[in-house]
Order: structure tokens, then sequence, then C-alpha cells
């Protein structure tokens, strides 16, 4: 009878853990302190790689708006160690990298259809910062960083518009 109730047990735990995970895997979870510096720099990556994109093609103003995203990014991200260090936090980079952006074919890189993709690959990854930050201010883990997230959550935001806005005009 021991063994019966002890396996039964066995699999209710599993099952509890099994639920969890799944939670997490969903993005249902709050993050914490550590998944949106992760994340953030996640981000920062993706900017300076649309940055290194660009350089290989010739849109002047796609050049200029790439620039100055990185370098807000970097600003972003020196702050962010700062946090980082002071919380003793150590992010999880994603294996994933910015490196692989491919805007358009090189005997495109002047035309509208270019600048489209250019705003187009930004949208989906500022929406899943803003996202970030919006589920780590509901319940905030570290008032440094929740300070920092409703401090750049506006500039993401009116940010994200922009660029959606950008391609709508192209």
């Amino acid at each position: 009878m021991r063994i019966f109730v002890a396996i039964i047990l066995a699999f209710i735990s599993t099952a509890a853990l099994a639920d969890s995970t799944g939670e997490q895997m969903r993005g249902d979870r709050v993050p914490n302190a550590t998944d949106v510096i992760s994340g953030l720099y996640a981000f920062g990556r993706f900017q300076q790689g649309l940055l290194e994109s660009t350089d290989l093609k010739g849109n002047a103003e796609v050049k200029n708006l790439a620039a100055l995203r990185a370098e807000e990014a970097a600003k972003r991200d020196k702050a962010l160690k700062e946090i980082q260090d002071a919380i003793g936090a150590e992010p999880r980079l994603s294996k994933a990298t910015s490196a692989g952006i491919d805007l358009a074919k090189p005997d495109d890189a002047e035309g509208p259809a270019y600048v489209r993709t250019f705003y187009a690959a930004q949208i989906p990854e500022y929406e899943s910062a803003i996202n970030l930050l919006e589920r780590y201010l509901r319940t905030p883990d570290n008032p440094a960083l929740a300070a920092f997230a409703r401090e750049h959550l506006p500039v993401l935001r009116a940010q994200l518009k922009d660029a959606e806005r950008t391609m709508a005009d192209k």
C-alpha cells in the first residue's frame, strides 16, 4: 500500500513540475530581474545587428537610424550593467545572434522594400521588449530595475510607434 501511495505522489509531483515548466515556456510566469536584463541585452544585440546589416547596404536613412538605435542600446546596456552588478544577476545570453539579420538583397538596398523590411524587422523585437517590461512591472523584484523599466518603457513604445508609422508610410 505504501508503494502505491508513493507512486501516486510521484505522479502528482511530476505533473506539478510539468505545469510550472509549461508556464515558463509560454511566458505566463512573471519575469524576474535576470529575465529582464537578459531580454534587454538580447534586444540590444538585435539593434546592433541591424546596424551591422545596414553597414553593408546603401540607404542613408536606414544607416542613420540604425546607428542611433545601436547607440541608445549601448547606453541602455551600460545602465543595465550597473543594475546587474548591484544585484549580482547573471544574465542568460541566448545562442541566437542578430548577426544573421538579412534585410534585403544588395541590389535593393536603396529601394522602399528595403526600408520597409528594416522597419518590419524591428516591430516584433520592440513588442517583445515592451511586453517583457510590462510583465515585469506587474510585480517587480528589484526597485532599481523597476525604475529603469518605468523610464525606458515609454521610450520603447514611442520608438515602436515611429517604426510602425514609418513602415506604413514607405
